[in-house]
């Protein structure tokens, strides 16, 4: 029998438009023993039934799992996985002939299931729980993903030690739950990339910007491309097949810039018109003498809260001043922001006085997003997370 968690009267708008969230302001009674990561039953203040979810301390209190009455169970779980992989399969992403092997399997509440993310790089499937419920049915979700993959995934790691909300040292932070892997090269679009997911960012690779660098390799023919925030170098190794007369790839982290040489390495041997610089960001740009005629900004989330909002725009504002007034006259810029509490008009507003302050005319030639295998629950508009835009700057 699960335990009860009341809301307060008028506070159950949110849930009755399907928001996968319920805030702990919300809350009117609940037992004292609810344990954390515990599976809890809502009702409203007539005691009605609304739903069924992980209990969380915090300010997200309630991670919805189901609106109405289930068992939470191994079938519960083989339903929702399932219908996420054969998504992906829809997708052209799970098949043997397909010109990659890195996708996003589960991507938390677009595919209702708050709380976890999966990332599959070849037979390896990387398993991140953003909640303590989570955490506690990681082995049943990891058999899961053997029986449902049909052999397709081999491996299950773990990896939430950065996500985990309230970490405590009994914990298993990372490691293999079943099978085991020592090849760590994935691909993507016939790319090869080297995946750190014991020490890499997120899962070890950022799957979301997939199409976003083939894009990116369709316009780099002919440029000088500067790469910031590089990471492991993904946008660099596409400019690299894509034409681009020069690449250079800049990130304040060492590792970062060891990863994406392995990764140029893997794919274009030693190859002359590539270079890597470890420098902070706005330093390069104020020192480079190398003039460059595509740019991409793809930096950390620099608001992780609403509380940091402010300082994010004008850290984006300044970012792509810095940007916009050093390209050459018909350059282009990808832009992105991944901060959550960032909407896209924010996002636009803030290049927008970017470019009013350099007093150079700019043109918006794509607008960017997340891809198909990172979906959107309609009902849960945070979802929407990756913004970008593709400038032309004369």
């Amino acid at each position: 029998m699960l335990k009860t968690i009341q809301l307060l009267k008028g506070k159950t708008d949110s849930i009755k438009r399907f928001h996968p969230w319920i805030f702990s302001g919300a809350i009117s009674r609940m037992s004292t023993d609810i344990k954390e990561g515990e599976l809890v039953q809502v009702v409203d203040a007539e005691g009605k039934f609304l739903a069924i979810g992980h209990f969380q301390h915090g300010s997200i209190a309630i991670r919805i799992l189901s609106f109405t009455p289930c068992e939470i169970n191994d079938e519960f779980w083989r339903q929702r996985l399932g219908e996420a992989w054969r998504l992906r399969e829809a997708l052209g992403l799970t098949a043997q002939d397909a010109p990659g092997n890195i996708f996003r399997l589960i991507h938390g509440e677009g595919d209702r299931l708050p709380g976890l993310v999966i990332d599959v790089y070849g037979e390896t499937a990387v398993m991140q729980a953003h909640s303590y419920g989570m955490h506690l049915v990681r082995n049943t979700i990891a058999d899961v993903l053997l029986q449902i993959s049909g052999g397709r995934i081999k491996n299950v790691y773990y990896k939430s030690e950065t996500t985990l909300p309230h970490p405590e040292e009994q914990l298993q932070k990372y490691g293999f739950l079943r099978g085991s892997c020592e090849d760590n090269i994935a691909v993507e679009n016939g790319l090869k990339f080297h995946i750190d997911w014991l020490r890499g960012q997120k899962t070890g690779f950022f799957v979301d910007q997939r199409e976003n660098r083939r894009l990116l390799e369709q316009l780099a023919k002919g440029r000088r491309v500067l790469n910031m925030f590089c990471y492991t170098g993904g946008f660099s190794v596409y400019a690299l097949r894509g034409g681009a007369t020069l690449v250079h790839s800049v990130d304040s982290s060492a590792k970062a810039i060891d990863l994406t040489n392995i990764n140029v390495n893997l794919n274009f041997p030693d190859a002359p018109h590539h270079e890597a610089f470890a420098e902070d960001a706005f330093r390069f740009l104020e020192h480079t003498k190398t003039s460059y005629d595509l740019v991409i900004l793809d930096p950390p989330a620099f608001a992780k809260h609403k509380s940091a909002l402010h300082n994010a725009l004008k850290g984006y504002t300044r970012l792509n001043a810095a940007a916009i007034s050093r390209i050459e006259p018909g350059g282009i810029i990808f832009t992105f922001s991944c901060s959550q509490a960032v909407s896209k008009e924010q996002f636009r507003l803030a290049i927008f006085t970017a470019a009013a302050q350099c007093g150079r005319h700019v043109r918006i030639l794509y607008q960017l997003h997340q891809p198909a295998d990172h979906p959107i629950n309609i009902f849960h508009p945070e979802g929407e997370y990756l913004k970008g835009l593709v400038l032309q700057v004369e």
